[in-house]
This record gives structure tokens, sequence and C-alpha cells, in this order.
């Protein structure tokens, strides 16, 4: 089992960055591909980014490419998505993601990500 608890969301402004931060308990997710993604409201939940592994290869949706990056501290057992230029369409709860799943793949598909956490509110002003 893994538990995962996401931080680091806010009220920004156009233009500000923010860094959300993902703490995973109960194992390590080192080598478990880990992903991001968000959900507005009225809106399905949709993929931000995802990892194959820490170092690994990385993916990320085409609004987010260049402006976000997900990474790791494996020391500390936390993944996190850096959120640069961010803009009032990239409002929603940002989730957390691990697939069970040693060197496995990264998935932008939701339903291959077995733990989640609770969610975090980010939300940009115009």
């Amino acid at each position: 089992q893994v538990q995962l608890v996401e931080s680091g969301g806010g009220l920004v402004q156009a233009g500000d960055s923010l860094r959300l931060s993902c703490v995973a308990s109960g194992r390590t997710i080192t080598n478990l591909p880990m992903g991001w993604f968000r959900q507005a409201p009225g809106k399905e939940r949709e993929f931000v980014a995802a990892d194959s592994r820490s170092g690994g290869s990385t993916v990320y949706t085409n609004p987010v490419k260049g402006r976000f990056t997900i990474s790791r501290d494996n020391n500390i057992n936390t993944v996190y998505l850096q959120m640069n230029s961010l803009k009032p369409e990239d409002t929603a709860v940002y989730y957390c993601a691990a697939r069970n799943s040693e060197y496995g793949y990264k998935s932008t598909r939701s339903d291959e990500y077995e733990y989640w956490g609770q969610g975090t509110q980010v939300t940009v002003s115009s």
C-alpha cells in the first residue's frame, strides 16, 4: 500500500509559480511510475504529467509543456510538480497518483494508477 499526501496548492495570480509536493508513505516510490492529474469544476479528471521512476523519462500534456516539471526527491520519498507561468485555465484540484508496478511504464491514463492522494486546490486568478 502507498499513501499519498499532496500539499502546496493555493491562490495565485496569472504568471506566478507554485510547487506542489506529494509525500508518499508505506512504500518506497523510487521505482514506481508517478503521475499528476487535475480536475476542474464540472470537468473530468485529466492527465498533467508523469514519470516512469526517479530519473526516468517524463511525459506532459500539451497545455503544460514548457511550464510544468515533474521531479522527485528520493531521500524523502516525495514527488513534485513545479508549475510556472500559471494561467487561469490551470485552476483545478491537483492529484498525485502512483502505479503499483515496479519499473513499470509511465501512463497518462488515470485508470492505470492504483494509489491516489486527496488532492490540493490550485486557483489562478487573472
